[in-house]
């Protein structure tokens, strides 16, 4: 199927679906006579801008359909759809997949102002006021709920009292009472004292307090001062008697012995057997219990062990002991418990048992594809082969191999080659940890690092000409422990581009003149440093569903990257002679390059609830070639268009400039340039199942730092870039997997700044010229 069938049919298909949603939109279709649908629920507070509606929506018990576009309810249209016979498939497919209308109930909505009662009194508004109005359309049979919200005043501390009868415990709960809430003039919020609780219970259990948790804190509350005035007393429980575990729950543990079971079996108790095994070996203080396999190198559980023997009980240690040893990719399951073992020598002790389960170290997979293009049949194969423990310390091998063959029919006269070929082969390791000498198991333990290491070939066979390309990577990835900025060091990245043959006029026929062109289909040889650095505020723990919801998530990515200056440097040095043709500097023979990169890229994700959010991505980046070039490497360069830029245009077809790379053979090599633009709105709702819909507007463009023949129009004018600025509109279909994201996005130019080329299509638009589709994995942005 060519092309413009597939989008004909896409466009089609779309229109098709808005039609017969749009037909069968009978909100009420499946309503019971004498029932009301509810169209609308509103949250209205008359006198206190302070309390946010969105969260209030939280307690209702029953609320309107859910709504995409801020208003079309399209899941209930999907419902709508379905057919009273309940024993046809595509019936009940519509009902499973839409959401059945939500019916008016009066005991509902009576919960429902209760709720937002209770909720407010926990907020301090002790004595708000909840009514709700029903607004009914007899003929449409809908009906609207709206909740007038009264707050009034609300109560505030007025004085914090303490009623601790541990000395010690008091001490440390006052020492950090200035890192709590509980201060004078605060609301008196009833969800702050129980987070305020939480805290405390975890600050004691950082201090040795094992047993101790939140339900051992209380408050008291006296609101008869008057004034809406609260004067609030913490209570910390004196430790009751337990039977089972004999510990005194206000005083301090120690850690005595650390056991490491390494061959766990989860569905047995660990006590018994696996600590009686003859294999045990004392590293560093732990006490290592080996099965069978010692396939974890002592050193390496010693890395990963945050928890030491003889030192106070600490539950921070603790949880980075169990994501330290979650990273370790030869793990499948972890577990810490704690044992009391009694008094000695005046202190409490606990016995740690860390209890590791090894996962399957070894997987093979292969993928095979077939190709038809154009009458000549080809495949593809790629094996992969991944070892994750390669010298038991959870270091993960990963090798791929892959042939990609297609034979030529035709004229084969005056080529080197009778099909295309490609036989590539990767092999990259990865360690978990940073590969550095002299450093301190402190400074490792304050880090989650990786270490990479990777080489790749790729031998290219076409008809005009054969290319070998080579690389090789070192690189670093690092995060400090509780923070959310991660860094990346690529400290080596070699590329390496060969042509061992390529037929006479090749070059002549496609870039008599262009030396864009020309400099992809020479040698070249690029040796590189980059950095990167990247900060989101996105919580990484999950909630109910797998879910935590944050209404405003952004992201901030910015990297830079140089290469050619060590090579640069070791030529003056050397006193080597530039290449009389070039005037560069060569090594092996092989000019190299010499340019600094600068990429940068933010992101804003808005929720308005949980269904529906707005995201906005701006980015930028520029790349000067200085030194021993005089052009970027094409693999370098920017372009525009395609399923991460302006989605009007296909890949590589924007810009730069004005330039207009329809009138030249050669566009898709001359279509790149220096500097890059992205500006993107983009509107996502969650449909049904894994279906998300989203509306995008896109803008941006590329531009050269210079002028060059081949493009005119290319070059970057402070007086005139910004009139370059392409446009376009769409929407897109995703379906969300939650490991992997599958989109579709439909894009039309709304503006075009190429010369030559219709200026404003968002007027006269034309699907056959501005339309453009793109199939990807994951978001845009």
């Amino acid at each position: 199927m060519a092309f413009a069938d597939i989008r004909n049919f896409v466009v089609r298909s779309l229109l098709a679906t808005a039609i017969t949603l749009l037909v069968s939109c009978n909100a009420t279709k499946h309503v019971p006579q004498g029932q009301y649908l509810v169209n609308k629920v509103r949250i209205e507070v008359k006198d206190n801008p302070d309390i946010d509606k969105k969260e209030m929506r939280n307690y209702l018990r029953q609320t309107n359909n859910h709504e995409i576009f801020g208003g079309l309810k399209f899941q209930l249209a999907i419902y709508n759809m379905s057919g009273k016979d309940s024993t046809k498939w595509y019936n009940r497919w519509l009902r499973k997949a839409g959401q059945a209308p939500v019916i008016y109930d009066q005991s509902l909505t009576d919960a429902s102002v209760e709720q937002l009662r209770q909720a407010l009194a926990n907020k301090g508004y002790l004595h708000a006021e909840v009514y709700a109005d029903t607004f009914r359309n007899e003929k449409k049979r809908k009906i609207e709920v709206e909740y007038n919200i009264y707050a009034n005043q609300p109560h505030y501390i007025q004085s914090v009292a303490y009623n601790i009868p541990n000395d010690t415990l008091r001490s440390l709960i006052l020492a950090d009472s200035s890192k709590f809430i509980l201060h004078k003039n605060v609301l008196f919020d009833r969800n702050e004292l129980d987070k305020a609780r939480q805290n405390i219970s975890d600050r004691l259990r950082q201090q040795g307090y094992f047993g101790f948790n939140k339900e051992y804190i209380t408050f008291t509350a006296d609101t008869t001062a008057g004034s809406n005035a609260v004067d609030l007393t913490l209570n910390v429980m004196p430790p009751y008697a337990n039977r089972v575990i004999h510990y005194d729950r206000h005083r301090p543990f120690y850690i005595r012995n650390i056991y490491v079971i390494t061959n766990h079996d989860p569905s047995s108790q660990y006590a018994n057997g696996e600590l009686s095994r003859s294999d045990t070996i004392v590293y560093n203080g732990l006490n290592i219990v080996y099965g069978e396999s010692r396939y974890l190198r002592p050193k390496i559980i010693d890395e990963n062990c945050f928890i030491s023997s003889g030192e106070i009980y600490n539950s921070a240690n603790v949880d980075k002991t169990y994501q330290s040893f979650g990273r370790l990719g030869i793990l499948k399951f972890i577990n810490i418990n704690f044992e009391s073992i009694g008094e000695f020598d005046g202190k409490l002790w606990l016995d740690s048992y860390i209890l590791l389960t090894e996962g399957k170290s070894q997987t093979v997979s292969v993928s095979l594809e077939g190709t038809n293009s154009e009458g000549d049949l080809g495949f593809g194969v790629e094996g992969t082969y991944q070892h994750r423990n390669l010298a038991r310390g959870s270091e993960t091998l990963t090798g791929k191999v892959g042939i990609n063959y297609e034979s030529i029919s035709g004229d084969l006269s005056g080529l080197i080659n009778n099909r295309y070929a490609e036989y590539s082969g990767e092999l990259n390791i990865n360690f978990p940890k940073f590969i550095f000498p002299f450093l301190k198991k402190s400074f490792r333990q304050k880090i989650r690092a990786n270490t990479e290491f990777g080489t790749s070939f790729t031998y290219q066979e076409r008809p005009e000409y054969t290319r070998v390309i080579a690389g090789a990577g070192w690189k670093y990835k690092w995060t400090q422990r509780g923070s959310m900025i991660s860094h990346t060091f690529d400290l080596l990245d070699i590329n390496y581009v060969y042509l061992p043959q390529i037929t006479d006029t090749f070059i002549d026929e496609i870039a008599p003149d262009n030396p864009l062109l020309r400099y992809s289909y020479e040698d070249h040889f690029i040796m590189r440093l980059g950095y990167t650095f990247y900060y989101t505020n996105k919580k990484n723990t999950t909630g109910i569903g797998g879910f935590v919801y944050q209404p405003n998530i952004y992201t901030f990515r910015a990297g830079i990257e140089t290469a050619g200056n060590l090579l640069n440097a070791f030529s003056h040095l050397t006193g080597q002679q530039k290449d009389s043709e070039s005037q560069a500097y060569k090594i092996f023979g092989i000019q190299y390059s010499q340019y600094v990169k600068f990429n940068l890229d933010y992101t804003y994700n808005h929720s308005f609830d949980r269904r529906n959010s707005l995201v906005f991505h701006f980015g930028t980046g520029v790349a000067v070639p200085y030194g021993n070039s005089t052009i970027l490497p094409f693999e370098k360069r920017f372009y525009a268009g395609g399923a991460n830029s302006v989605r009007g245009w296909s890949v590589r077809t924007l810009g730069p400039g004005s330039f207009n790379g329809e009138n030249s053979v050669s566009s898709f090599m001359e279509q790149c340039g220096d500097i890059r633009l992205d500006i993107n709105l983009e509107y996502r709702a969650k449909l049904f199942w894994v279906f998300e819909l989203a509306a995008f507007i896109d803008a941006g463009n590329i531009w050269t730092i210079r002028y060059y023949e081949n493009q005119p129009g290319g070059e970057f004018k402070f007086n005139k870039f910004y009139k370059q600025i392409a446009a376009s509109y769409g929407i897109g279909l995703r379906l969300n997997f939650n490991y992997f994201l599958l989109r579709l996005d439909c894009g039309m130019k709304a503006f075009n700044p190429a010369e030559g080329q219709e200026r404003i299509p968002l007027i006269h638009p034309n699907f056959g010229r501005d339309f453009a589709l793109h199939f990807s994995v994951g978001y845009p942005f």
